[in-house]
């Protein structure tokens, strides 16, 4: 005979098991991005409206280009996180997978161009 309670019962049987930990990750991005966008757009706005040499010289120095991929990943990852949930909420069935999916690939497809531009911009 096992002796369980109800709150070991209903331990991990929650809508999908990782309520809490997805609720934190998209805390800490959303605390990280708070952060690291005001300094983005400083550089951005500081760049902007300079000829192409000034820009490259821009993103071509370390913490510029640094900071530019931190919030290139960071923001991606925020968004599709964000985005997986709300498709989770308001899809069912096939739709939902393919929404997701389709959400996924296109967050990791501009990490990867936005990523690739920038190596090629600081190289």
């Amino acid at each position: 005979m096992r002796y369980l309670t109800d709150r070991k019962r209903a331990e991990g049987k929650g809508a999908s098991g990782t309520g809490t930990e997805h609720h934190w990750s998209m805390q800490v991005s959303a605390v990280g991005l708070a952060l690291l966008v005001p300094a983005f757009v400083y550089v951005f706005g500081s760049a902007l409206g300079g000829t192409r040499e000034e820009v490259l010289a821009t993103f071509s120095r370390p913490f510029p280009a640094i900071l530019t991929a931190l919030v290139l990943v960071v923001g991606m990852q925020h968004f599709r996180k964000g985005a997986q949930m709300m498709i989770e909420d308001y899809a069912r069935g096939t739709a939902r997978k393919v929404a997701v999916i389709a959400v996924t690939a296109l967050s990791y497809t501009i990490v990867a161009t936005g990523l690739y531009a920038l190596v090629k911009i600081a190289l």
